[in-house]
C-alpha cells in the first residue's frame, strides 16, 4: 500500500452538501456520490491518497476525509448501519492489528486531540507505515509488538475506553479477551472483526456463530452483529462491552494460560 503525505488542491464546496451523523465527528457528504468523511486535524495532509473537501458547516469552514469503506472495516460497518461505533471525542481506544493506520487515521479524527489511539501492530512492513502516520498525528502511539503478549506494553497502554481487534486469527477471541483484562475499563465497548475464510475452512454461518458462543462464554455482552459485504466480502463485526472483567478473569485462566 502507497502512503501519502503531501498538500493537495481541495476540492470547494460547489457539487456537495454536508450532514451530521449520527457517530460523532462523522459527517455524510452527499453530491454526485454519497460517502461518510471525518475532519481532517492536520489540514491540507492526506494519508492514503483519499479525497480532502473543504466546506463551511455551522458558519465555521471545515477539512473532511473521505473514509474509504472498502479500505476501512469500521467505514464499512458504518455505511451498512451500525447503530453506534462506541467512539466519542477524548475516548482512548486500543486497536489490535491496526495495519497501516487508515482506519484509526479516521479514529484520529474522531477522537481529537484530547483522545488517544494506542495501535498494537506485528508486521514490520505496516509497522514502518504506521511510525509515519503517528509523525504527523500525535495522537497515535504505534506499538510494535504481538497482540498476544499484553505485558510486553503494559507499561504503555493506560486504560482504554474501546478495544477494536482486526487480526484475523483462530485464538483472535483470546488476543481480544488478554488484551480486555489488561487494558479495558469495565463498561467499555469492544469491536471484532471477523473474516470467514482466514480463520477456519467451515461455513461462515458457523464459525460466526461459534465466535459470537466464544465471546458471550468470556462474558462479553453482545449488542449487535452486523455484516460488512459488499465492502469486505466474508467478514462481519461485532459490538458488544465487558461487563464483569473478574467474570473474564476466571474465564481466561480455566480455558486458557494466561500470556506473559
Amino acid at each position: 500500500m502507497e502512503m501519502y503525505y503531501s498538500s493537495m488542491p481541495l476540492k470547494e464546496n460547489k457539487i456537495f452538501s454536508i450532514e451530521t451523523h449520527r457517530h460523532a465527528n462523522v459527517f455524510v457528504i452527499r453530491g454526485i456520490e454519497d460517502c461518510i468523511a471525518t475532519i481532517n486535524i492536520t489540514p491540507g495532509k492526506m494519508f492514503c491518497g483519499e479525497l480532502l473537501l473543504r466546506s463551511f458547516f455551522n458558519d465555521k469552514m471545515y477539512e473532511l476525509r473521505v473514509w474509504n469503506p472498502f479500505r476501512s472495516k469500521l467505514a464499512a460497518a458504518i455505511l451498512n448501519g451500525i447503530d453506534s461505533i462506541g467512539i466519542i471525542p477524548g475516548n482512548k481506544v486500543l486497536y489490535l492489528g491496526a495495519s497501516t493506520g487508515t482506519t484509526i487515521s479516521h479514529i484520529s479524527d474522531i477522537v481529537g486531540s484530547k483522545g488517544c489511539i494506542y495501535g498494537v501492530e506485528y508486521s514490520n512492513s505496516c509497522a514502518y507505515q504506521l511510525f509515519h502516520l503517528s509523525t504527523q498525528r500525535t495522537n497515535i502511539i504505534p506499538i510494535i509488538d504481538d497482540a498476544r503478549y499484553p505485558l510486553r506494553y503494559k507499561m504503555l497502554v493506560p486504560m482504554v475506553d474501546v478495544a477494536i481487534i482486526d487480526v484475523s486469527q483462530k485464538d483472535q477471541i483470546e488476543i481480544l479477551a488478554i488484551n480486555t483484562l489488561f487494558f479495558l475499563k469495565t463498561g467499555g465497548n469492544i469491536m471484532v472483526t471477523l473474516k470467514s475464510d482466514s480463520i477456519d475452512s467451515i461455513s461462515p454461518e458457523i464459525l460466526f456463530a461459534k465466535h459470537v458462543d466464544k465471546l458471550r462464554k468470556f462474558g462479553f455482552s453482545l449488542f449487535e452483529q452486523i455484516t460488512l459485504e459488499p465492502y469486505e466480502r466474508g467478514h462481519m463485526l461485532i459490538r458488544g462491552k465487558l461487563s464483569d472483567p473478574v467474570f473474564l478473569f476466571n474465564q481466561l485462566t480455566r480455558f486458557t494460560k494466561l500470556i506473559n
